[in-house]
């Protein structure tokens, strides 16, 4: 007597709208330098690395991988901060790839 075992996957349910707030908040963070121009490139050196470690963790695979390289070095480039590397990068996973 042979018994069959059926193995499903089961994948976790990723939360659109909650990665599209986090993503828009992740932005007004990267943003904030504009606020104290003084100030500015120091919070860009802070908050690069951690930007970028944010994308790969947010948006797996080879998408979060080159949002991070470029949401890094968007955010240590003077002037490139109003670039909204985390709202660019959920509509491209989002609406162009049609992610579940």
């Amino acid at each position: 007597m042979t018994q069959e075992v059926q193995v499903e996957t089961v994948s976790k349910p990723t939360n659109k709208k909650a990665k599209l707030v986090l993503s828009i908040i992740f932005d007004l963070i990267g943003m904030m330098s504009y606020i104290v121009p003084l100030l500015a490139e120091v919070t860009d050196v802070v908050w690069a690395p951690i930007s970028g470690l944010l994308l790969v963790a947010m948006f797996k695979g080879t998408t979060g991988k080159v949002a991070g390289i470029i949401g890094f070095i968007e955010e240590v480039l003077p002037g490139l901060d109003f670039v909204p590397t985390f709202t660019l990068t959920w509509i491209y996973t989002y609406v162009i790839k049609r992610e579940p």
